[in-house]
């Protein structure tokens, strides 16, 4: 239980409401029990007037008492559906109350999941797969929502009855009253057994669920892999296994629950069995009238729904808690990235790394060693290097997605650490080496960087990007949906959408991870021509792996194995003879190659 504290928050936020449904659930209860105190009144008054009617057999009379006798009992009857007809209408607003409350509090606690999630560094997604990410905002907020909805109410409800039924027992008969509960303590023994059992099994199906979820992503997510490779026959065995792991998992919960209801049921009939032998002992003795028998059968089986509810109770307990310990492990954890406070100072963007080094977190693979350069605001600066040489570390470090290790970046000299992390970003436009697009329309998503979209800024940046033609040509234009990950499109498309949806947002400083890799040269070329225009007077960092990406740039950064060898212009490095100008002859000689 003591994972499931976090949730009192959420209780307490609808405390009145769950009082309410409390109130509801024991006026239920008492329209419950006074059923019972009418079948023994009618038991004991046909016990007495049949003696009485067959006193006056033969006489007049015996037809008068005949029919008040049976309109009695037609009183009786009707009381006895009056109380019925109560019970369900405030069991109706008792449920719909708690159970309400529950549906509220789901919503609440994934929308605070979500949040979370979004202030949750890049490293986090690094370690955690989508998969279980989903399953734990769904699945186990499902399995949360059983414990504050059904589980609570059905344990209040339980509670109050039996603390209803034993008081009104124990104050006609105590000793009937003990022996008729003595099955119960047997009862608590099972459920304290049983719960370690439910608990761990739930923990083990959870973990598993998580496991199949995230197989089922990826199985989806690289679908164009596994048709390419042909390997639809090995994905479905290895379905089918984790599938069955689950299975049985679950079965095992399902045979210990298959145990614990039976064993409820014998408890309860041995409580009737003591009931009604006990009962006639006393009966004989004189200390009760048969009518209290009656009416103790039908507490026992009042209580007979809730001793059998309580294994399933004990069962949506258990899980909840296992799903919030789940829930709790990613809510306990803090973000690597804290954002700073400033955000009423302009970003004019001037960047500076001071003597930076970093190592991933992760994988412990030392990405850049005490790093230094300048960018003037308005400069445009490039990086350049082999695949594995650190160039993207630069990107990300500039982005925030990662803090330092040592040394510091500066941004308008001030370090990046002391800056708003929405105010930080919203100054940067950004294009990653891996091109995401959503299951959206392509206007949204090149406007999914700003808060209105305006399409005559949508049709400025497509052409900016030297993508408007390629859109134009789709049979619904700017408003066709693309696939997940933007599959409909090619690699060039998708990154020349990147592109512009980083330029729309007009931002001073524009980072490029080596995002023009799949464009023909000539594009390039007309890409970079565009940029020139729009980022004049603006940051540029543009890291590549190809020299015609980077040639005009204002100064170019060689970097090898996270430290920065040659820096200079263009001209400048290939004089030099050194790394940039082997680089620069080997993709000439490609180039050369190709046009052949």
């Amino acid at each position: 239980m003591g994972e499931l504290k976090y949730l009192n928050k959420y209780l307490f936020r609808y405390r009145y409401r769950l009082a309410l449904g409390a109130v509801f659930v024991i006026i239920s209860n008492y329209f419950g029990v006074i059923p019972a105190k009418i079948i023994r009144r009618a038991f004991d008054l046909v016990n007495e007037n049949i003696t009485l009617y067959k006193l006056f057999s033969g006489f007049s009379n015996q037809d008068s008492i005949y029919q008040i006798f049976g309109k009695t009992m037609l009183i009786f009857g009707a009381s006895v559906l009056l109380m019925a007809i109560l019970r369900g209408i405030f069991l109706f607003f008792m449920r719909q109350t708690i159970i309400v409350v529950s549906r509220y509090i789901e919503y609440d606690l994934k929308n605070d999941i979500y949040n979370h999630y979004q202030h949750l560094s890049l490293s986090f997604y690094r370690r955690n797969n989508t998969g279980d990410l989903m399953n734990r905002i769904s699945e186990d907020v499902s399995r949360v929502r059983m414990y504050v909805g059904p589980a609570i109410m059905y344990t209040i409800n339980t509670v109050v009855l039996f603390l209803m039924v034993i008081t009104t027992m124990a104050s006609i008969n105590l000793k009937l009253t003990i022996f008729a509960l003595l099955p119960l303590p047997l009862m608590a023994i099972v459920i304290y057994y049983v719960n370690s059992i439910i608990h761990r099994k739930s923990e083990n199906i959870q973990e598993q669920l998580s496991n199949l979820s995230t197989f089922t992503q990826e199985t989806f997510s690289g679908i164009r892999v596994l048709k390419a490779y042909g390997r639809e026959q090995r994905s479905r065995e290895d379905f089918e296994a984790q599938s069955e792991e689950y299975k049985k998992r679950s079965m095992g919960l399902a045979r210990v629950q298959a145990f614990f209801y039976p064993t409820v049921l014998l408890l309860a009939g041995m409580s009737v069995v003591l009931t009604v032998y006990i009962g006639g002992v006393e009966v004989k003795n004189g200390n009760i009238t048969p009518g209290n028998i009656a009416e103790f059968i039908v507490y026992i089986n009042q209580l007979t729904f809730p001793m059998m509810s309580l294994g399933w109770v004990t069962s949506l307990i258990q899980r909840g808690a296992a799903s919030q310990k789940r829930i709790n492990e990613f809510m306990h954890t803090e973000p690597d990235i804290k954002s700073g406070t400033l955000k009423e100072e302009p970003i004019r963007g001037k960047v500076e790394f001071r003597n930076v080094s970093f190592t991933y977190p992760d994988t412990g693979i030392q990405a850049l060693k005490n790093v230094s350069f300048v960018a003037e605001s308005g400069d445009f600066i490039a990086f350049i290097g082999r695949t594995g040489s650190g160039k993207s570390t630069i990107a990300n470090l500039l982005a925030r997605m990662y803090d330092v290790n040592a040394g510091e970046i500066l941004i308008d000299d001030r370090n990046i650490k002391d800056y708003d992390l929405h105010h930080l970003r919203d100054a940067m436009g950004y294009v990653p080496q891996e091109v995401f697009l959503f299951s959206d329309t392509i206007s949204n998503n090149i406007g999914f960087g700003v808060n209105k979209v305006i399409e005559e800024q949508v049709f400025a940046a497509a052409k900016n990007a030297a993508v408007y033609e390629n859109i134009q040509a789709f049979p619904h234009g700017f408003e066709t949906t693309i696939g997940e990950r933007g599959i409909t499109l090619s690699g060039g498309q998708k990154q020349r959408v990147s592109i512009a949806r980083a330029i729309i947002k007009e931002p001073n400083i524009m980072v490029f991870d080596d995002c023009l890799s799949a464009v023909d040269t000539k594009t390039e070329e007309e890409i970079l021509s565009n940029l020139g225009k729009v980022m004049e007077n603006k940051t540029s960092v543009i890291i590549s792996h190809r020299v015609s990406s980077i040639k005009n740039a204002d100064k170019i950064f060689v970097i090898d194995n996270g430290v920065i060898i040659e820096s200079g212009y263009h001209e400048a490095l290939l004089e030099q003879k050194g790394e940039y100008f082997e680089l620069y002859e080997k993709q000439l000689l490609e180039e050369e190659e190709i046009s052949e």
